[in-house]
């Protein structure tokens, strides 16, 4: 839709909403364009670099579609900048972005602004976007952020490595642990020399596993990171991953491989035969390893029930509560995540659309097994962390009890006795 016609549309929207919900968007007094001008409202956003440039041509695109709102572009991925702005009475930027696990702990604090009027003003289809990334942006009934890009977890093979074993892609857990048992070398010494199953980020590892085994880590009440799949998970990590070569060759490994995502990265230099990781190594093995022969495949479930378990987790946009321009910053987020803007930011990162029209989009074709993910983020067993006031210090907590795991310092039922000891002290607000 071409963005006159589009802001002449919701002019017409607003101007049936309630007068409550004007005063909502209108926020602290700051309106569209008047006769001093269009309004400048100003994007801080945490990308940098490929990314950065990316936002900027996406910007340009905006600002040039209309005449009412100038959107000024910050490149500022300094974090702990980005809430001390956000929770002082006078902010720096009007929208910004972060992960979806923020958005509980900022909407229970007040420094979020609700986006349910805006969504209706702006006509925006929340029906449309990735329902377990949804579930992430809604605190207390209310929407208080949007994705534009989301990421799903697969296993990742190297060809070369599993056709000289004679391992074909794992589709069970057995078949996963006798993969790894064949794939993992240790020379006379202890040292590993190859890896049959590496993890890119622990913590990301093992809750995306609990899922593949049936465990969920959050239910109405609260944390339930007892639950027997979780626990069942961990057990298998430690018993088919960890134990098989020690805690300390493992260690040993972990501290001598390769910066995630360079050329020595252990995974494209071969060293790690299978991996769980995200849709943006398909851009990344393309640009940093384009004659890596590689493939990827859903990971194993536990049982049929559980087939295509993943875990989403979504790149999200949202308003400040102190932002001056909320209605002008809701134009410009509204634009952010329709199809064209949002299809050209995830082909350029290399991440999944926040839309599922999007999913099977013809751009994502240069992607190499792309679709494997895509199908993943859209399966039913596609599970979310949820995003509450306690999220922070519960995922501090699991990245705890995980390194014990990974370290064979505890047993799971131990590792996962200290974070139920301590959710009694967290925040509930």
């Amino acid at each position: 839709m071409h963005m006159k016609q589009h802001m002449r549309r919701r002019a017409l929207v607003a101007g049936a909403l309630t007068t409550a919900t004007v005063v909502a968007l209108t926020g602290c007094g700051a309106g569209g364009g008047d006769s001093a001008g269009p309004t400048e409202i100003t994007f801080s956003y945490l990308w940098g670099g490929e990314e950065a440039k990316v936002l900027e041509e996406i910007i340009a695109d905006f600002n040039g579609s209309q005449d009412e709102i100038v959107v000024k572009g910050v490149s500022s991925p300094d974090t702990q900048k980005q809430l001390t702005s956000m929770s002082s009475s006078n902010g720096s930027f009007d929208i910004s972005d972060n992960f979806g696990n923020t958005v509980g702990a900022w909407a229970s604090k007040g420094i979020l602004a609700p986006l349910d009027d805006a969504i209706a003003a702006e006509g925006i289809d929340v029906d449309d976007f990735v329902p377990s990334a949804m579930e992430q942006m809604t605190y207390d009934g209310k929407i208080y952020s949007l994705p534009i890009a989301i990421h799903s977890f697969q296993l990742l093979y190297n060809t070369q490595l599993l056709e000289e074993a004679g391992v074909t892609p794992p589709t069970t857990m057995d078949e996963l642990a006798q993969a790894i048992q064949k794939l993992t070398k240790v020379d006379d010494s202890g040292k590993i020399t190859q890896l049959g199953l590496g993890s890119a980020n622990d913590s990301t590892t093992l809750t995306t596993l609990g899922y593949a085994f049936g465990g969920t880590w959050d239910g109405e009440d609260g944390p339930t990171p007892a639950d027997a799949g979780n626990l069942e998970a961990l057990q298998w990590y430690q018993d088919n991953v960890i134990e098989p070569v020690g805690a300390e060759a493992m260690a040993t490994f972990v501290s001598g491989q390769g910066e995630y995502l360079s050329a020595q990265d252990p995974f494209f230099s071969g060293k790690v035969a299978m991996i769980i990781d995200g849709e943006w190594r398909s851009a990344s093995a393309a640009k940093i390893a384009p004659d890596f022969e590689w493939g990827v495949t859903a990971i194993p479930a536990a049982s049929a029930d559980l087939e295509n378990s993943t875990q989403v987790t979504a790149s999200t946009l949202f308003i400040p509560a102190n932002s001056k321009h909320k209605e002008e910053a809701a134009t410009f987020l509204a634009y952010l995540v329709s199809e064209k803007p949002m299809e050209k930011f995830a082909v350029a990162l290399g991440n999944l659309a926040g839309r599922t029209s999007l999913s099977d989009s013809a751009a994502f074709a240069d992607l190499q097994d792309f679709d494997v993910w895509a199908a993943a983020a859209s399966s039913p067993n596609a599970k979310s962390l949820s995003s509450l006031p306690y999220s922070a210090e519960y995922a501090t907590d699991l990245a705890t009890a995980f390194d014990e795991v990974v370290r064979l310092t505890a047993t799971p039922e131990e590792a996962i006795a200290t974070v139920e000891e301590r959710m009694a002290n967290y925040s509930t607000k």
